[in-house]
């Protein structure tokens, strides 16, 4: 990686998390529903500027190079950088009650049920970058962020801001419970994002069948069977008299 490539990996992981720090800035302030339809706002602009961000970008990592699994990794801190950043800036004593009051829920739930609940929000996030990036669809995005919200599916980098911003005494209190809550949520996120591929290779018979579907399958197969029999007549001429 050259030295240009390095300075924009690094700024852009670093803003990349600041978007979702200032995302998560104004869920905490607005809250309900309100709040969590404005959080899309910090993971429209990183897909919209392309940022480094860990799970727009964990769906494509899947093999045994390990730079790869390096690099994912390193985004993940400067993610939580870009967050630390927002938090230093805005964190005041409402959002410090507000950040604790979430994570002494991730705690009650402990480490496996964060690790599950994580995987569903892996899932939503690739289905968002997936639809605005490739296909200019940003409604998976727009509905998606306020779902995985509503039904507490935790987001490594969400929650990283809501870790940074808990106060001394309460990091203090519980100490590596903390870190046992953090790390299954990133792993569940880090499968989600890669559960499209349990669909790769999928039978055709799982698809259902539309109206739609079937005609131009129709229109298909008699094209193929017209190619078939006028090579077949190019090649037997007798047959193309008969």
């Amino acid at each position: 990686m050259n030295r240009d490539r390095v300075i924009k990996f690094v700024s852009g992981g670093i803003m990349a998390g600041a978007c979702i720090g200032i995302a998560a800035t104004i869920y905490l302030k607005v809250g309900g529903v309100v709040g969590s339809v404005m959080f899309a706002f910090g993971l429209i602009v990183v897909v919209a500027m392309k940022l480094p961000l860990f799970t727009g970008q964990a769906q494509h990592v899947w093999s045994r190079r390990r730079e790869e699994y390096s690099l994912l990794g390193l985004m993940l801190l400067l993610n939580i950088a870009g967050c630390l950043v927002i938090s230093m800036l805005t964190c005041n004593a409402e959002l410090t009650a507000a950040s604790e009051k979430i994570i002494t829920t991730r705690l009650e739930r402990g480490p496996l049920l964060c690790g599950l609940l994580s995987i569903p929000c892996g899932f939503i996030m690739t289905a968002a970058v997936r639809g605005a990036g490739m296909k200019g669809n940003w409604l998976p995005l727009l509905f998606g962020v306020p779902a995985f919200i509503i039904c507490g599916f935790p987001h490594c980098v969400a929650d990283s801001f809501y870790y940074v911003s808990c106060s001394r005494e309460f990091v203090e209190a519980n100490g590596l419970s903390l870190l046992a809550a953090y790390l299954p949520t990133v792993l569940g996120n880090y499968l989600g994002c890669n559960a499209y591929r349990l669909t790769i290779g999928m039978p055709a018979w799982f698809t259902p069948l539309t109206d739609e579907t079937a005609s131009t399958k129709a229109s298909e197969d008699a094209q193929t069977t017209a190619s078939v029999n006028s090579a077949v007549n190019a090649d037997n001429p007798d047959l193309a008299e008969q």
